[in-house]
């Protein structure tokens, strides 16, 4: 018996060998995707990795930064509400998650384009750009982070130090300085990946010399690098300006169009279509501080008579009280009700945020002219800082309205400056904590040319304190806007000797802990 059974095993071995091998016959051949690459290229990771980021900076700043920034309000009584300073943890893993999972691929473009198969410099270029705007994004959020060592795990770096911001900042400007080189050589990209600038690298290039003014003016309040940042940008703009362009008109404004318009064989989705429900979108009230102004400057963008069907082209609606807002930072019991609100899909015919296609914004030119008004005005570059602020206001609305002026010398731009007591007054203080001044100007006005662009308002009012907010009675964090976001829990357990280390040198893990460039 035993020998029929050992015989039997024998045999049965022998056909499962045979079996194997005529199985892993051809095994690989069989099994290749004829079609498919098996390695990705730059062109195919750059449009999904645009869109993620772009998908969750339209998503917070809708969310945090207008309740924030007080350009809404939510109609609640409730604890753990934005617009109060009430900031839970739970804030923290969305972005994190989201910016640094896209990381990946940024940096992975650089690589793809440095080998000799598909060596290009374009793409090392928008590369080095990429990751310096998402980077930025993370550290002016959190503070210090994995930088040098993150979005290493496929090469066994599971638990990346956490660099110190001045040091993050110091190697995006080398990024950033590399990039404006290796775009110089005009290298051709397949345009129908470049869901922003559909293959123009020139206007890639004018986009990471943006990039590096906006960050240098970030930092350009610290006194051991303050120097050399206010040296770079004047080299930028006036010393050398042809090796360093910047952008000129909001046609150099970097956008993904959504919904099918932006003339490429993709349709992208606005996040706000596919992520919002229309009854969400409208739900919060606009603020006193942030309708009162624009109503009473007639700005053009909510005019309805300058929109769609009597819709303003920001989509806002009227509410009980006409143009009128709600106070943030309200005590619970009040009573408030809604007042204006944006529109949502579906609406009266005409402009809804919600489905326009203009609301995904890297950058665009109105944000630049203020930073060029804020160097002028600090005597940093030469120009007038009054040409400037005019710029500014021009391309915050010419954004919205290509063709309600172009010129800065247009009577209808002037008529609207004056007429709205918005004009340059030279006479004002630099800066002042209350009241007027040059300062308070700029930065009211770069308030609403930077609606929507993910946390800007944010980060720009923790760097300068402006716009002058109003402060309501129910604010937590001791009445102070938070200063970043705790880092997600997750790093905490996943990456502890390194999380205590940052915090060690940082401060606490707290919202009320500034970052390196807001601290004197």
């Amino acid at each position: 018996m035993k020998n029929i059974i050992s015989k039997i095993s024998c045999v049965v071995l022998l056909l499962s060998g045979s079996l194997l091998s005529s199985c892993d016959k051809g095994f690989e051949k069989t099994n290749t995707d004829p079609i498919g690459t098996p390695t990705a290229t730059p062109n195919q990771l750059l449009a999904p990795a645009l869109v993620n980021v772009l998908s969750a900076n339209m998503s917070r700043n809708r969310s945090f930064n207008n309740e924030l920034m007080q350009v809404t309000v939510d109609i609640s009584d409730a604890e753990g509400k934005v617009f109060r300073y009430d900031v839970r943890r739970s804030w923290s893993d969305y972005l994190w998650n989201s910016w640094y999972l896209e990381c990946t691929n940024l940096r992975d473009i650089y690589t793809i384009a440095s080998q000799p198969d598909n060596f290009n410099k374009s793409y090392q270029g928008i590369s080095l750009i990429t990751q310096a705007w998402v980077f930025s994004l993370l550290t002016d959020t959190y503070g210090d982070i994995p930088y040098s060592q993150s979005n290493q795990g496929k090469d066994g770096v599971i638990e990346p130090v956490y660099d110190k911001q001045k040091d993050i900042y110091l190697d995006l400007f080398k990024k950033l300085e590399e990039a404006n080189t290796s775009l110089s050589e005009k290298t051709a990209i397949i345009a129908s990946g470049d869901p922003v600038f559909k293959g123009d690298v020139t206007k890639w290039r004018k986009l990471g010399n943006s990039l590096y003014l906006r960050l240098l003016l970030r930092i350009s309040g610290k006194s051991e690098l303050a120097p050399a940042a206010v040296a770079k940008i004047k080299q930028i703009v006036d010393t050398d300006p042809g090796q360093y362009p910047i952008m000129t008109n909001n046609d150099d404004a970097a956008k993904i169009l959504w919904n099918g318009t932006n003339s490429s064989s993709a349709v992208y989705s606005s996040p706000f279509m596919v992520n919002i429900r229309p009854v969400d979108f409208r739900v919060p009230s606009l603020t006193t501080f942030f309708i009162d102004k624009i109503r009473d400057w007639n700005y053009p963008p909510i005019d309805p008579t300058a929109g769609k069907g009597g819709i303003p082209r920001w989509g806002i609606a009227q509410g009980p009280n006409g143009y009128a807002g709600v106070p943030s930072g309200y005590e619970a019991g009040l009573g408030y009700i809604r007042q204006s609100y944006f529109y949502s899909d579906p609406q009266p015919t005409g402009y809804t945020l919600q489905t326009d296609p203009y609301t995904g914004i890297i950058m665009n030119c109105g944000e630049l002219n203020f930073i060029l008004a804020e160097a002028a005005a600090k005597g940093w570059i030469s120009g007038s800082a009054e040409n400037y602020y005019n710029k500014g206001i021009l391309y915050g609305i010419n954004y919205w309205l290509p063709t309600w002026s172009s010129n800065v010398a247009d009577p209808k731009l002037i008529r609207y400056i004056t007429n709205a007591d918005i004009d340059w007054d030279n006479s004002l203080p630099l800066d002042a904590a209350t009241g007027n001044s040059k300062m308070e100007m700029i930065h009211l006005q770069k308030y609403y040319s930077m609606f929507l662009i993910d946390l800007q308002q944010w980060f720009e009012y923790r760097r300068t304190g402006h716009p002058i907010l109003p402060k309501g009675k129910a604010l937590k964090n001791g009445g102070v806007m938070p200063a970043r976001l705790c880092y997600p829990i997750l790093s905490q357990s996943a990456n502890p000797t390194n999380y205590k280390n940052a915090i060690a040198i940082q401060g606490p893990d707290e919202i009320s802990t500034q970052v390196w460039w807001q601290k004197p």
